[in-house]
């Protein structure tokens, strides 16, 4: 029995893959950054347009929704991500970006595989009753974009969710999915910042007459590393990373100030808060120490909380996912340091009218082609690799069917189409 023959909402499958491996590839070989997807936004939106979805664009920046209403119901938010990553592609692919800009991360993907679900769900409406929001979010590579999208009016434009649902490539077999377990997060709690260290310039020749904050910088960056050593207990997992360093025009020359950009990441948000604490403890003493002019500017850029999915509807789903494809292709995901701004949508995003506690169901999903795995399943390109390339022939139809069989099991249905039971 094929995968389709078990729904038959999935019978459709064939006429909704075309059109959304045209937008893969268009998508793939036009990226976008975060912030600046303006063109990405709008095949996305008309997409959806042309499938029969009522659309509301600019939300939050360039961040799309799109409205499918099929009587009374649950209301059913699947999401995908509309952003690249600042990267130069080298996967030799005959639809490779050439911008400086690369789907890194299967953004491309997960587009393409909303509007393959959209397209079946216009086509199946006597399989479910309820609405479809399906959302193309800005920005998620830089955890921004699905709070502006929120304090944009997401839920009061589009309706409050019962469910938010999400999936994401992974370097797995394409085919496979992975469901997190019901006491581990699917992916860590994170913040990026932006520290400014303030110094007093001048000639190299005469450093007792400057403050150099380079130096200083220097000494932040190792004691930093003291966080996850020494201040955090070995069974929480904390991740601290100097990413970037700036400083300096010349070698003759000691600058007035030194830029870091710092990321942090953790399984639990307690375990971030201790950290962030810290951190700006350890920014400040370090600038003391060095006499410096003035206290450091700790800007922080992006904070986002671990991703936990909803037990009784990732179980619920789950068990969808392995009636349709099999047991040996559904597996758990174990948690990841990886981060997201998906948790906005749920119990961490703003409240309306008073109400919090939405769901969220979230899982991975295969994207690595058989002989690629066959031949070396340690040497798979990781997302954010440069060589990241889903084998979209096999991931695609997949990445549809998953979407699809988890918004119907969440959707309500048609008593008319139920068998008879009696």
């Amino acid at each position: 029995m094929s995968v389709t023959e078990n729904h038959p909402a999935l019978t459709h499958l064939a006429p909704a893959v075309r059109p959304a491996l045209t937008l893969f590839l268009d998508v793939h070989r036009t990226p976008e950054l975060s912030g600046r997807e303006s063109r990405t936004a709008a095949l996305f939106a008309d997409r959806l347009t042309a499938t029969g979805f009522d659309v509301v664009r600019g939300l939050g920046g360039h961040g799309v929704a799109g409205v499918l209403r099929n009587g009374e119901g649950p209301r059913v938010y699947l999401r995908a991500e509309l952003d690249a990553l600042p990267l130069t592609e080298r996967t030799g692919l005959p639809y490779a970006s050439g911008n400086g800009a690369m789907h890194a991360c299967g953004h491309d993907l997960h587009l393409a595989a909303a509007t393959g679900a959209a397209d079946l769900l216009a086509r199946t409406t006597a399989h479910w009753r309820g609405t479809v929001v399906v959302v193309g979010q800005p920005a998620e590579e830089t955890l921004t974009g699905a709070r502006a999208m929120l304090a944009d009016g997401l839920y009061t434009r589009c309706g409050r969710p019962d469910i938010v649902l999400a999936q994401h490539a992974a370097p797995l077999p394409a085919g496979m999915i992975a469901h997190g377990g019901p006491h581990t997060p699917m992916a860590a709690a994170s913040a990026a910042l932006r520290v400014v260290l303030h110094g007093r310039g001048g000639h190299a020749a005469t450093p007792h007459l400057t403050v150099d904050p380079v130096v200083t910088a220097a000494a932040v960056i190792s004691r930093l590393q003291t966080i996850a050593s020494r201040e955090t207990a070995p069974g929480d997992r904390l991740t601290l990373t100097v990413g970037t360093v700036r400083a300096g025009t010349a070698v003759n020359v000691v600058p007035d100030t030194a830029e870091l950009g710092i990321g942090l990441r953790a399984l639990t948000d307690e375990t971030l808060d201790r950290a962030l604490g810290a951190l700006d403890r350890i920014v400040r003493a370090e600038c003391a120490a060095s006499a410096c002019p003035r206290d450091p500017d700790l800007t922080t850029l992006s904070r986002s909380p671990a991703l936990r999915t909803d037990p009784v509807a990732t179980e619920a789903i789950r068990s969808a996912h392995t009636a349709l494809y099999a047991p040996e292709r559904v597996t758990t995901w174990p948690a990841s340091m990886a981060a997201e701004d998906f948790p906005h949508y749920g119990d961490a995003g703003v409240t309306v009218h008073g109400e919090a506690g939405i769901p969220l169901a979230y899982w991975m999903l295969g994207t690595t082609g058989r002989r690629q795995w066959a031949d070396s399943p340690a040497h798979v390109p990781p997302n954010h690799s440069p060589r990241f390339a889903p084998d979209v022939r096999t991931a695609l139809p997949v990445a549809i069917t998953a979407l699809t069989a988890a918004a119907l099991n969440r959707l309500g249905d048609d008593p008319a189409t139920r068998p008879d039971t009696r």
